[in-house]
């Protein structure tokens, strides 16, 4: 498309910046100049009108992504406790492994392996009628001398109650036995023998108690006598399992009041057979995920997906295969989730023990499908196509869904096209817009920038390090590059405004840090950006949403992040409409960089050093007022309100801790606190503690 206007065009030279870029945006010595430059009044004073308003904050503003990435859902969220339980991989001694892949992006992630108990060339792998996938192990048993198989590093708690089954077949006079063993000795394990084992596959339960604690416990399958036994599948859980997943971390995540998950990826996506995904867990085969080098026992499928939603108290959004995936098996996932039990795969739910239709009413078509990274990448000419394809295949199942296409902006590019930007060629999300229209509602954006000083740009004598004030403020850089970019599109495609399509930014994360007090103060800064900008951006996803705990295989607790998103989801949240804040001291802006223009208008508010965003209540009962100071000093500055009178008593929740560094972590003393603080004689002069995040709710007299 031709640039005739010249606005327009300056906004598409303005969009060709990268997220590495953004990383870099206060780091140079242009934004030294300009920090220096701007001359900061006496006294800051805060004007809110709370006659301006804007589109009210959803739910889905606060977001979370889990992608069944590695073992990230097995071990964070999963119970099960045995990897492999399908044996994807032969039972192999530990000198014929093979090697680990080098390139796994998450070794700690990849799955534990099952070795042989006793000499290995007893346990062959069966081919002849496998209980699940492609093979079985059999152990050909000789004597008295035990032989089996066994799995280590297992977690376990004294006294804790754990229980299992395992499906088993065998011959005459084989006696098979299951053991949980939690440290050295005789006395340190717990058996249960079956005396007899039929010769077709049978589900046999048991049950353990540990008498202690141990990281490195170990779980075996052993037979005496004589003849051979097979394993088909095994499992074991905490009894305390609430529907296969873990109590603790559910009971946390639903804490956060996240406004749904996206599910199931990511890079995962592009290689998901969801048909494979549904019906008896022990029936599923196994398969090795290519994404994330590593062996799935495919347990946790779309219908626990549907579970966990319940037990967190969020709603679902799915992300459809269009990588290696068709329509036609797109529109068969919609059925099987909300189709009644008069169609095929509504029945072959209810078959499945879920008669009622899940209604999601949230899908995304494809995972990036630009990147080298995908199974299935392609070109914005045939993506096109294949969205259009989808999306008419998905809408005749159900056509009240709402539908995200996967799109990019030039930002995300300019790393490998130094030409990006709007409706530059290979701008996907350019492309929905000129050829795909009734066929989306929102588009995707995703963005990764990196905490990691130097990541980007060296830092020299020229060059230095980032402020704390630079550092805290990318995540909100980004944010806002993102909305002057959706802004730039909507002056290309009015009817975007008309047609109220909206962006979601369904994957984000401020990647390098550890999440404590400083990256706390960051991603507040992020949400006021988000909050200033709902008529745009109405949906986001953490990546990943169990990223907000802190968590082991057997303990979790809410991180540093964890607690912000709990702070703002109950004060800043769902419901609130956010109003005009303007103030007398504007933020810093860079003027230069090497690689392009920055954001034409500035980000944050004017409110410099602190960053404020905002809200009233629906009924204008009371405002909400989100205020980050990321300075060591306390802050003063006045507040004025058009529009409406405030009350003299006012509740403060404020989150703030001994340094930037402090962080709450398994195992130590919480160290970032969270207090509520009744304000009994609230002025309009208000004083904000140093490395600190407060949000203010002041009740409302009549308007005036």
């Amino acid at each position: 498309m031709l640039c005739t206007d010249l606005p327009v065009c300056q906004d598409r030279r303005r969009a060709a910046l990268v997220l590495s870029a953004v990383a870099a945006l206060w780091f140079g010595v242009a934004g030294s100049a300009a920090h220096a430059a701007v001359r900061r009044p006496g006294r800051l004073v805060v004007h809110v009108d709370l006659r301006a308003t804007a589109r009210p904050i959803s739910r889905y503003e606060y977001g979370m992504f889990i992608e069944n990435l590695g073992q990230l859902i097995h071990v964070s969220l999963w119970a099960q406790m045995l990897d492999d339980r399908k044996f994807f991989n032969a039972v192999l001694p530990r000198s014929a492994e093979p090697p680990r892949r080098a390139h796994s992006p998450f070794p700690g992630m990849q799955a534990r392996r099952w070795h042989p108990l006793g000499p290995a060339r007893f346990v062959t792998m069966d081919t002849h009628a496998p209980f699940v996938g492609v093979h079985s192990p059999r152990v050909a048993l000789g004597a008295a001398a035990p032989r089996g198989i066994e799995q280590s590093g297992l977690d376990v708690l004294r006294g804790r109650r754990y229980t299992g089954y395992i499906y088993l077949r065998a011959t005459p006079g084989a006696k098979v036995s299951v053991t949980l063993l939690w440290g050295r000795g005789a006395q340190a394990r717990q058996t249960v023998t079956f005396p007899y084992v039929p010769a077709h596959f049978t589900r046999l339960p048991f049950h353990f108690t540990a008498g202690a604690s141990d990281r490195d416990a170990t779980f075996r399958v052993t037979g005496t006598g004589s003849g051979a036994f097979t394993i088909g599948t095994v499992s074991l859980m905490p009894q305390d399992n609430v529907d296969g997943f873990r109590p603790g971390p559910i009971r946390l995540l639903r804490s956060e009041h996240f406004g749904f998950m996206r599910f199931p990826g990511g890079n995962f996506i592009s290689d998901f057979n969801w048909y494979h995904s549904v019906g008896n867990p022990d029936s599923r085969p196994p398969f090795f995920d290519h994404a994330w080098d590593t062996v799935k026992s495919n347990d946790v499928g779309l219908d626990e997906f549907m579970t966990l939603c319940r037990l967190i108290d969020t709603r679902p959004y799915i992300t459809v295969n269009a990588g290696f995936g068709g329509a036609h098996s797109a529109a068969r996932e919609v059925e099987y989730m909300n189709g009644s039990v008069l169609t095929r795969y509504g029945a072959l739910r209810a078959r499945d023990g879920h008669p009622a239709p899940y209604d999601v009413k949230i899908w995304n078509i494809g995972n990036e499908p630009y990147g080298k990274w995908e199974l299935g990448q392609t070109n914005v000419k045939y993506y096109v196509l294949k969205n259009n394809e989808f999306a008419r295949a998905m809408r005749r199942v159900d056509p009240s869904i709402t539908l995200l296409a996967s799109g990019d902006m030039p930002d995300e590019r300019i790393n490998t096209d130094k030409h990006a930007a709007i409706c530059s060629k290979g701008d996907f999300t350019c492309g929905f817009l000129k050829h795909s229209w009734g066929y989306f509602d929102g588009i995707t954006q995703h963005w990764y920038a990196s905490a990691v000083p130097g990541v980007h740009a060296a830092a020299s004598p020229a060059r230095p390090h980032p402020t704390l004030l630079q550092w805290v403020r990318v995540p909100s850089d980004v944010v806002h590059l993102k909305v002057e970019e959706w802004h730039a599109y909507q002056r290309l495609f009015p009817r975007m405004v008309k047609k109220k399509i909206f962006m979601s930014i369904d994957e984000y994360a401020y990647t390098g840090a550890p999440p404590n007090l400083k990256l706390a103060m960051a991603y507040a800064m992020m949400f006021n950006e988000m909050l200033r900008h709902t008529a745009a951006l109405r949906m986001s996803a953490f990546t990943m949403g169990v990223s907000t705990l802190d968590f082991t295989r057997t303990r979790a607790i809410l991180n540093t992040t964890g607690h912000l998103f709990k702070m703002y989801t109950r004060h800043m949240g769902p419901g609130l409409i956010p109003v005009r804040l303007t103030g007398n001291s504007p933020q810093p802006v860079p003027r230069h960089h090497v690689f392009g223009d920055f954001p034409h208008t500035n980000p944050g508010s004017p409110t410099y050093p602190l960053d404020m965003v905002a809200a009233v209540s629906p009924h204008r009962r009371y405002l909400s007022l989100a205020v980050v100071n990321a300075t060591h000093s306390p802050r003063q500055f006045v507040l004025h309100v058009a529009g409406g009178a405030l009350g003299r008593r006012a509740t403060l929740w404020r989150m703030t801790g001994p340094s930037l560094t402090a962080a709450d972590t398994l195992g130590h003393k919480r160290q970032v606190v969270v207090k509520q603080y009744e304000l009994s004689d609230f002025g309009r002069r208000i004083t904000v503690a140093p490395i600190s995040i407060d949000i203010y709710r002041i009740p409302l007299a009549r308007g005036r």
